[in-house]
């Protein structure tokens, strides 16, 4: 998604509820007002609590892997990036950047797992102005 005006973004909360099929995140604007939810699953909220927890477990597990990866191949994360919202489905993409700083690869992601290897990276988030203005338009997400 070329062109867009993207606007950084932080991690407002992360919901776990025991027991349940789907957890919460929150994106909020950084420093300003706005802000919307993403429903995730539970590995994925798992993950981001452990990066925010700072708990390693004893053996890589998936979003670590992948984090390893990029950096075993000589790549890093530049950013996650909420690009677009369809149909009460959000779509994102990482941003891999090589030693130089130059952008190798934009990879399709979603959110949920883009911004747990974000966190991991502690790289920016950004969200597409048009994915703001729909969030808290019409209230849904």
């Amino acid at each position: 998604m070329e062109n867009q005006n993207l606007i950084d973004a932080e991690l407002g909360r992360l919901v776990i509820r025991d027991n349940a099929d789907r957890q919460y995140i929150y994106l909020v604007e950084s420093g300003g007002s706005r802000g919307f939810p993403i429903v995730i699953g539970n590995a994925e909220a798992g993950e981001i609590y452990r990066v925010l927890h700072r708990e390693e477990p004893p053996r890589p597990l998936t979003h670590q892997l992948a984090f390893d990866l990029v950096s075993g191949l000589g790549a890093r994360i530049r950013h996650a990036d909420i690009v677009d919202l369809k149909h009460n489905t959000f779509y994102a993409q990482l941003t891999l950047e090589n030693e130089a700083g130059d952008v190798v690869a934009v990879v399709d992601a979603r959110p949920s797992d883009a911004i747990a290897l974000a966190l991991r990276a502690r790289c920016g988030i950004r969200v597409a102005e048009e994915v703001f203005r729909r969030t808290t338009e019409d209230g849904s997400a």
